[in-house]
Order: C-alpha cells, then sequence, then structure tokens
C-alpha cells in the first residue's frame, strides 16, 4: 500500500466499497481500480491487499469463488449480505469523519 500513514486503517473500506460498486472483482483487479480512482496516489500491494482480502472473507463478509481464465485460476470476491450491511456502515463512517475532519481543516487562526 502506498506509504502515507493517513491510508493505514483504510484498507478494509476501501476494498468493500469497491466490491459494493461492483458485482465481483479479482484482486489485480482491485489494486488497478485503487490505482486508477486516485490517480496513481494509492497503490495497493499484494502483500497488503491479499490479507485483507483474506480477514474480511474470514469475517463473513465477502466471499470467494474461483474460475478458470486463460487456463488459469482467477479468484473472485464479492460481497456476502452482512458485507453490503457493513460496506454502508463503513462508507457511511468513513463519510462522516471526512466532513468532520473538513470541518476542522477550515477553520480559521484567530487574529490577535
Amino acid at each position: 500500500m502506498s506509504t502515507n500513514p493517513l491510508l493505514k486503517g483504510t484498507l478494509h473500506t476501501i476494498i468493500l466499497k469497491l466490491l459494493e460498486g461492483n458485482n465481483r472483482m479479482y484482486g489485480y483487479e482491485i489494486t488497478q481500480k485503487v490505482k486508477e480512482a486516485s490517480e496513481g496516489g494509492i497503490m495497493l500491494t499484494e502483500g497488503a491487499l491479499y490479507p485483507a482480502l483474506h480477514k474480511l472473507q474470514a469475517e463473513g463478509l465477502l466471499k470467494a469463488t474461483v474460475e478458470i481464465v486463460d487456463g488459469r485460476a482467477r479468484k473472485y470476491y464479492q460481497l456476502t449480505g452482512h458485507g453490503g450491511k457493513e460496506a454502508t456502515d463503513k462508507i457511511n463512517e468513513a463519510q462522516a469523519f471526512i466532513d468532520q475532519l473538513q470541518n476542522i481543516l477550515n477553520i480559521k487562526p484567530a487574529v490577535k
């Protein structure tokens, strides 16, 4: 993942958001979508992405299916019913935090 410390803790929300907007995605597709949407500002590494996908799957938020594409196995991830609700909750929490942070960043310095 990008070295920006502000991104720590947001990977699950990013994954859930992407899968909410797409029926299913495979790992490389997720990395490319994040790169494209962030205009290269966020680069997910396999070392960060796959443990997060496996954790979300273990928590019952994602399910995975394997298909053979061009002679190779490709694992697709999609939200479960519970994962869809969690995606909505996480996205709402993130948006509320961003709004609050924006309010703080817009505070004008006191004039002395």
